[in-house]
Formats: structure tokens, C-alpha cells, sequence
């Protein structure tokens, strides 16, 4: 409603940074549980304005753009255990929350003195703001569309699968392949890298070809993998297979929020993105209780039989999807 994007973004960042900050100053167990639930609320606060904020800076490249956005969060996702680690060897574990609270701060005071004038010079030009009326009008206009619904569904789905891959993998890798800690992180960090790699090149390829062809690529090959992990028996082959998933796992986020980005209008990109995050959300909270029941009653195998599944029913509603681009 304020076409202020800049600004939830730096809200974002200041309080996941403050709340970060806070684990060096408190033992306090219900303290702590506070703060990983506002980092949490902060990634969710992030993700609408950043997705809007890029996708209305790069309209006509907006698959690229995205993807670049995407190829960072995997390099955070891969470098930042890694870092954290090392920290907590040099200091204690809260020392170790301060030392990575402070890259946070840095890239807000970036955000404040460079991202944010600018965000605020359009506001006063453009008058980007809308009413709460019209804002209502937009959005229910966005919720009833039925290839917005099948988007976030499959979406979801997707999600759910990805967080069971990473709740699971290393249980499987370290009580079924029965592999060192040394190569089970060096399997989930190959799996990321497979992410940085490969995301740009998706974004390309769905900006010249289209959404629909990349995701159901992605989508299909990831169901092959993971239920062909299941039959592998080597340790080394297994951890490059799992290399391979990331290339196609994380290939395909950037192009369906690009896909979001073109279904929805201007005004209400930051909530189709909630509406996005908030369906991937809702669905991926249960897959820690339903893998954990089929792992107690079958084992570990049959779980990734599960998750390949989920992947399959997300290559069926992609395939409903309309494949044109210009769909907003």
C-alpha cells in the first residue's frame, strides 16, 4: 500500500540484525526461542519488497535478475554454517551470534545510505502509494485466479519437498550411507553449490523461453533424483548425485518467483509474494511430522519415496499452469 520498498527492507534487516545480536547478551531459553522466532518473521518480512523491489527495477530481465538474488541466498546458505563454525572454535557461541549480527548491520547501513533516498525521491515523484480500498480490490482480483492458486500450490509443494531434502539428507547420509561428518557437509554444501551455478543460467533461459518449460525441467528431474537416490549405495557416488539435485532443486525458485512477478499486478507484488511464501510455509511445516512418522514406521528409504511424490503431484500442477509470460 506505501510502495515503500526499501524501507521493509531495512525494517528486515534491523530487527533479524538486533535479534541476532541479542543471542550474545542472554542464556535465557524462552529469550532465545523469542529471537529465532523474530529472525524467522524477518525473513518473511524481507522476501515481498525484495521481490517487488527487483522485479520493478528489471521488468524485462526479471528472470535474471531474480536468479541473482537467488544465486546469494545460496551462497549465504553455503558459506554461512561454514562461518559459524569457524566462530564458534575462536569464541563461544554467543560471541559467534555477535560476529555474524555484524555483516547484517553493514548491509543495512548500505540499504539506509544508498537504496534509500532513492526509494523515497520515487515515493514523492510517483505517488506509488494506493488506497486501502483499492489495495483490497487488487488483491482479491490477485486470490481469485485460479493459475495465481495453482502457482502457490505448486510452489508449496515444491518447498516441502526442499525442506524434507534438508531435514533428511543428513540423517539418511550419516545412519544409512553411514559417511563422515566431513562428507556429509560436503554434501549439502554441494548441493547449494549446485544453486549458485546454476540459478542465473535458469533465469536466462526463462526469460528467452518461457516459465513453464524451465520449471517442469527442474521439476521432473528432481523427482528422478531423489527417487534414484534410493537405489545408490556408494558413499562418493551417492554425495555427487546429491551435488546433481542442487543444480535442478534450486534451479527452478528464482523462475517461479519470476513467474509470480508476471501473474501479478504492479500494486500488489509484495502481497502476491506473502501470498507465495505464505502457501510454501503453510505446507512445509508438516512435512518435519509426516517424514518423522514414516521414518519411525518404515525407515529412512521409504521418506524420500514420500518427498519424491510430492515432487511428482508438483510436476502435475505445473503442468495445468498457462505457459504464456504476459499473464499479469
Amino acid at each position: 500500500m506505501t510502495g515503500r520498498r526499501v524501507v521493509f527492507q531495512v525494517a528486515s534487516l534491523l530487527v533479524g540484525g538486533l535479534a541476532l545480536l541479542m543471542f550474545g547478551f542472554t542464556s535465557l531459553f524462552l529469550v532465545l526461542c523469542a529471537m529465532v522466532a523474530l529472525i524467522g518473521a524477518t525473513n518473511n518480512l524481507w522476501h515481498p519488497p525484495s521481490l517487488a523491489f527487483i522485479s520493478e527495477k528489471y521488468p524485462e530481465n526479471r528472470g535474471y535478475a531474480l536468479s541473482i538474488h537467488a544465486t546469494g541466498a545460496s551462497i549465504g546458505d553455503m558459506i554461512a554454517p561454514l562461518g559459524a563454525g569457524a566462530a564458534i572454535a575462536w569464541w563461544s557461541w554467543q560471541g559467534s551470534a555477535v560476529a555474524n549480527a555484524i555483516p547484517v548491520f553493514v548491509v543495512t547501513a548500505i540499504f539506509i545510505f544508498y537504496l534509500l533516498p532513492g526509494d523515497s525521491k520515487k515515493q514523492a515523484v510517483a505517488g506509488s502509494a494506493i488506497g486501502f480500498r483499492s489495495y483490497l480490490t487488487d488483491l482479491g482480483g490477485l486470490v481469485r485466479r485460479k493459475a495465481v492458486l495453482g502457482l502457490c500450490l505448486m510452489a508449496a509443494l515444491r518447498s516441502m519437498a526442499q525442506n524434507g531434502l534438508l531435514m533428511f539428507l543428513p540423517l539418511y547420509l550419516a545412519d544409512v550411507m553411514k559417511v563422515s561428518p566431513v562428507m556429509l557437509g560436503a554434501a549439502i554444501a554441494g548441493m547449494h553449490l549446485g544453486g549458485v551455478i546454476v540459478s542465473p543460467i535458469a533465469g536466462i533461459l526463462s526469460d528467452r523461453i518461457g516459465r513453464r518449460p524451465v520449471v517442469m525441467s527442474g521439476l521432473a528431474a528432481t523427482t528422478i533424483i531423489i527417487a534414484g537416490l534410493t537405489f545408490v549405495d556408494s558413499a562418493v557416488v551417492y554425495v555427487s548425485a546429491v551435488s546433481v539435485l542442487g543444480f535442478v532443486l534450486y534451479a527452478v525458485r528464482p523462475v517461479i518467483h519470476s513467474w509470480m512477478m508476471d501473474m501479478a499486478p504492479p500494486e500488489v507484488r509484495g502481497s502476491a509474494t506473502s501470498l507465495l511464501f505464505g502457501t510454501q510455509a503453510g505446507l512445509s511445516v508438516l512435512m518435519p511430522l509426516l517424514g518423522g512418522a514414516i521414518a519411525d514406521a518404515y525407515g529412512l528409504t521409504e521418506v524420500f519415496y514420500f518427498i519424491a511424490a510430492i515432487m511428482f503431484a508438483a510436476n502435475f500442477v505445473v503442468f495445468l499452469l498457462p505457459g504464456n509470460r504476459a499473464t499479469a
